[in-house]
């Protein structure tokens, strides 16, 4: 034999293999799983719950379960009093049903006393935003007379160095009017 004919036999025998090889993994990858591998998150107030058949399945998944706890007190208190004088008598029945939060904190059907914002911390950042305005605006102000001009003149990406000069004396004037503000108002 020639090596033409050893080539083309050895080739046929790459390809003869290559195909059963492939074959085999086609078979195998097309088997269905009996059950769907599902990995749900794993958090200490989630739940689920799983039903599957030969005909399918169905979840019910929770992640925040539950999202307000219950606790649930009561007293009973009977009472008679004998003494010197005669008897009394005590009928008390308390039953008191609480809801709480995750946290472990009393839900009271409303906000909760010392949460939220005080005056002080209100008037702070009303006094922050405006100054963080009259900060940028004078930052770009002062970058546009110049930063700009010295940069407008760089060939091809002039135009585009400029904006980026005015949009960094923006953020800086910002900074700066914040620091100043805070300091002024005692924030």
């Amino acid at each position: 034999m020639n090596v033409f004919k050893w080539t083309a036999l050895s080739l046929g025998g790459v390809v003869a293999v290559a195909h059963i090889g492939v074959l085999g993994h086609i078979i195998t990858a097309t088997k269905v799983p009996e059950a769907p591998v599902i990995n749900f998150p794993k958090g200490d107030y989630s739940s689920y719950k799983i039903e599957a058949g030969k005909d399918g399945y169905s979840i019910e998944y929770k992640a925040n379960d539950p999202a307000v706890l219950e606790s649930q007190k009561s007293l009973s208190l009977d009472k008679e009093k004998k003494g010197l004088f005669g008897g009394g008598s005590e009928n008390r029945r308390e039953w008191r049903k609480d809801q709480y939060t995750m946290d472990g904190t009393r839900n009271l059907g409303g906000a909760v006393d010392g949460e939220g914002k005080s005056a002080k911390e209100i008037e702070c950042i009303v006094a922050d935003a405006g100054a963080r305005s009259q900060g940028a605006m004078a930052g770009t102000s002062i970058a546009a007379g110049v930063g700009v001009p010295a940069v407008i003149g760089i060939p091809y990406v002039g135009w585009l160095a400029a904006g980026w000069v005015s949009l960094l004396g923006g953020r800086i004037g910002s900074a700066a009017g914040s620091t100043v503000g805070s300091m002024l108002n005692d924030c």
